[in-house]
């Protein structure tokens, strides 16, 4: 039995630092952005994820690309 795989949606994750608590314990705070078309390069996400972070009061500490595929019997 073959598989396709077929995409369904794609998001990008900013992990942001937001310092540490009075315990000392790092805090962190996560921001998606969803419409992000599934074919888009790694690239091209990664370069809209800099510009972003330029934009953000608080240093990013990560970027995630979340994909969700529907995996269909061919």
């Amino acid at each position: 039995m073959a598989l396709s795989i077929n995409p369904i949606s794609c998001r990008l994750q900013l992990q942001l630092d937001y310092g540490v608590d009075e315990a000392g314990r790092a805090i962190s705070r996560s921001k998606s952005y969803s419409n992000v078309k599934p074919d888009a390069s790694n690239q091209d996400i990664f370069d809209t994820a800099m510009a972003i972070a330029g934009l953000q009061s608080y240093p990013v500490t990560a970027v995630r690309r979340i994909d969700q595929s529907e995996l269909v019997e061919a």
